[in-house]
């Protein structure tokens, strides 16, 4: 185990430190790309002069948002997964249509997409055609996720938006999946088992649907009984707020990813100790626990907040560049919502 965690350290302070240590930096050098990035450029549409002041306008619309709704940044985090994850960071999940992604049941629940419109309302009116959906969708994430305590990381742009959206195309796991299934899974978009790690914590704030727990509340694994990872007196409270049925006419409650976040919307460690505590909301987020790299690092984030900070912010950055489109790929949209043609 301490070489696990050596391993951990060593990963943290080589190649995440420097990263954001060249972020902050006032040099004028740009951070080195990761791997999957090289077709994205730094600041893009200043270098490019299509857009000089893109990120500050999108910077500002963020700050207006948040000061009045800080669940945007669970909303935009959520839309940002579900748009990589699936075909790429290619805006797909924008697109109206009733087979479109964000009709899929897995889908249930996304929001965002009206702030998303806003901020494209504003850039097509200084800078028409030139910022695309996808990139507006990574720069704003990454500005919320600052305002809500992380580090802000680097969002190398240039992406081009998608032109199809399928609800065929959804394969996103289920909050039930094994670490095992989920490691599989973020190893086929490139990640590692520390992105996986790393962007669960994003369950540090916002919510979700009771039928997501209500078999490890009252029918783990068929056994007609709770989930025996999850502490006792947490699994009583969660009961309270998850029947194991809804009354007719009874919408589906919403519970919170992390109740000591709660409303606030904040990252905070406490998100890692409440997953050593058996207090977790999702079974994936507890199964954490149970896979020797992924129990290390979920030590090493509980015990030290900065560490997870530096990780996040270099997970997000390899997360935004999952199959991108860039140069004569995709299109620019005018609407987020619809394809130019």
């Amino acid at each position: 185990m301490a070489m696990r965690n050596q391993r951990i350290l060593v990963f943290l302070v080589v190649v995440v430190l420097p990263l954001l240590v060249s972020v902050c930096s006032s040099a004028p050098s740009p951070p080195p790309p990761p791997p999957q990035q090289k077709k994205l450029m730094w600041h893009y549409y200043k270098v490019t002069n299509t857009c000089r002041d893109a990120e500050l306008y999108v910077r500002h619309q963020v700050k207006l948002h948040w000061d009045k709704d800080k669940s945007i940044t669970a909303k935009l985090l959520r839309l940002l997964y579900s748009d990589c994850f699936v075909t790429g960071c290619d805006a797909s999940v924008l697109l109206d249509g009733p087979n479109s992604e964000k009709t899929a049941p897995q889908n249930s629940g996304l929001g965002g997409f009206v702030f998303i419109d806003r901020i494209k309302k504003v850039l097509e009116q200084r800078c028409p055609g030139a910022v695309s959906c996808a990139d507006l969708l990574n720069l704003a994430t990454r500005d919320a996720v600052a305002l809500a305590g992380a580090p802000s990381y680097p969002v190398f742009t240039g992406r081009r938006d998608g032109l199809t959206s399928s609800k065929s195309s959804v394969d996103l796991p289920l909050p039930s999946i094994s670490w095992q299934a989920s490691l599989e899974y973020f190893k086929s978009r490139g990640l590692n088992v520390l992105d996986m790690t790393t962007l669960l914590g994003s369950h540090s704030m916002g919510k979700t649907h009771c039928r997501y727990i209500l078999d490890r509340l009252y029918n783990f694994k068929g056994t007609k009984k709770p989930d025996p990872n999850m502490d006792p007196s947490f699994l009583s409270s969660m009961r309270k707020l998850c029947p194991p049925k809804t009354q007719k006419g009874q919408t589906d409650p919403l519970v919170y990813l992390n109740p000591q976040s709660g409303s606030h919307y904040n990252f905070t460690e406490s998100y890692y100790s409440r997953v050593l505590s058996k207090k977790a909301v999702l079974g994936i987020d507890q199964q954490l626990l149970f896979g020797e790299d992924t129990k290390d690092i979920t030590d090493e984030f509980a015990a030290t907040f900065e560490d997870f900070r530096r990780s996040f912010a270099y997970s997000m950055s390899r997360m935004g560049a999952i199959k991108v489109l860039t140069g004569d790929q995709g299109e620019i949209r005018q609407n987020c919502r619809v394809p130019n043609h």
